[in-house]
């Protein structure tokens, strides 16, 4: 048996003792990891570490930790209540708000973990506030930054466009822009019907307040509850925290802090790209010095379960990628003599890996794969390429992915064992529908 047959074996293994043990399958992946490095691979401990996402573990701390203060010291209730005055109490308006304004910044240039990263907190904490579903807020943030992730002047379109233009193959950049955002705009639109968009409709905002558990345990909009229901216990507030409308709607010098904070946050990434962990790390220690007492307990709402859980996927992930597995898997499918059937293959390698991996770093291995049976022209380069393009980011929703594990780590007040799996589950719907769908439409008219 081949070592790359052996690698993708073992990561079969992972997830079936992870999914039937309740085991932290990040744990598990870095077992898998230093068993496979050492014992197949031949690699050393630094070739291990070498898939280590430190970036993406700096963000995930960075910017679960500065939201912790803003929760902490009520900032998103005070966010929150903004939005709602904004859309007038249509609560069914700010999913859709979150998806244009996050397909907004990743069309301007964003990043998308960065743009996902800033808007992701907010909606969330606004969908545990009004009983919406967190995957419904959640897949409506990440599909509208994949939404916008290739207009022509978009990090992901400019890499595109140029790969296409380095091997030489017919290109369009408005038809790539174009063909993500629709793709991208009807999976949102089924999304939020099925996920309980429509009921929100009926729905004010004074109905849907305080529902917000039943909506995070089900996984769908909350029914509405009567009036007695509606009025949660008197409490004691914790120092910093919002308890009643009065308070979460003024605004105090954390907050002020706090607010400036995330704008800060918005104008160091887009403006002066500089990186959102990093960048939120500081942010959050400084708010901390300044208001000790709220941020006391932040450090320990840090979403650490979800970072080891991510961290531990990639790296077993770039295990994989050092040892050539997803080469070794992408040849061989080029290399198929029919071009219909390798191009839906790559479109389904490109999905799936991306579901674990860097999609701009899929594409740019993909793209290139494709080049042997574009050449004989049988199969459009511009349709392929954008199957491609939409293929390997569309899954971005996998909680494996970057953009995923933001969203599971963003979310307050939910059980985050079934939101992961919840957030699982729908990637792998999307893994296995879209890359075919796109295949039909796009790469199968053009054949001939």
């Amino acid at each position: 048996m081949s070592p790359e047959l052996i690698s993708i074996l073992v990561l079969a293994v992972v997830f079936v003792i992870a999914t039937t043990r309740s085991v932290n399958m990040g744990a598990l992946a870095f077992a898998a990891a230093f068993g496979v490095g050492e014992l197949v691979a031949d690699l050393d401990a630094d070739g291990i570490f070498a898939g280590f996402p430190g970036d993406l573990f700096v963000v995930l701390v960075g910017v679960t930790y500065l939201f912790a203060i803003a929760r902490s010291n009520g900032t998103t209730d005070w966010l929150v209540h903004a939005s709602i005055r904004l859309v007038r109490g249509r609560v069914a308006l700010i999913p859709w708000v979150m998806f244009f304004i996050t397909g907004a910044l990743t069309a301007i240039g964003a990043v998308s973990p960065a743009a996902v990263a800033i808007v992701a907190p907010i909606a969330l904490s606004f969908a545990s506030r009004y009983g919406i579903s967190p995957l419904l807020m959640g897949a409506m943030v990440v599909h509208g930054a994949q939404g916008g992730g290739f207009s022509p002047i978009s990090i992901y379109g400019t890499i595109v466009n140029g790969i296409v233009e380095r091997e030489n193959l017919p290109g369009n950049e408005i038809a790539l822009f174009l063909t993500s955002l629709i793709a991208n705009l009807v999976i949102a639109g089924v999304v939020f019907v099925l996920f309980g968009g429509l009921k929100l409709w009926k729905q004010p905002a004074d109905t849907v307040a305080g529902t917000r558990a039943a909506g995070a345990a089900q996984g769908g909009a909350a029914a509405p509850r009567t009036a007695e229901q509606r009025t949660p216990p008197p409490a004691d507030p914790a120092p910093g925290t919002a308890s009643t409308p009065s308070t979460e709607t003024a605004l105090t010098p954390a907050r002020i802090a706090t607010l400036t904070s995330l704008a800060a946050l918005v104008v160091a990434v887009l403006a002066f790209d500089l990186d959102a962990g990093l960048t939120a790390v500081t942010l959050a220690a400084v708010l901390s010095a300044v208001w000790p007492d709220d941020s006391r307990k932040a450090v320990g709402q840090i979403a650490w379960s979800t970072v080891l859980l991510i961290c531990g996927v990639l790296t077993y992930v770039g295990v994989l990628d050092e040892m050539g597995t997803i080469t070794w898997a992408g040849e061989g499918v080029s290399n198929i003599g029919i071009p219909l059937l390798a191009a839906v293959l790559l479109c389904y390698i490109g999905a799936i890996v991306s579901a674990f991996a860097s999609s701009v770093g899929i594409m740019g291995a993909l793209i290139p794969l494709a080049v042997p049976f574009l050449a004989q022209g049988e199969i459009g380069a511009v349709g392929m390429v954008a199957a491609l393009a939409v293929s390997a980011t569309v899954v971005d929703v996998s909680p494996f992915s970057t953009n995923g594990a933001l969203v599971l780590a963003a979310a307050p007040d939910v059980d985050r064992e079934r939101f992961f799996r919840q957030l699982m589950i729908y990637g792998g719907i999307v893994v296995a529908v879209v890359p075919a769908v796109v295949w039909l439409v796009l790469v199968v008219p053009g054949f001939g």
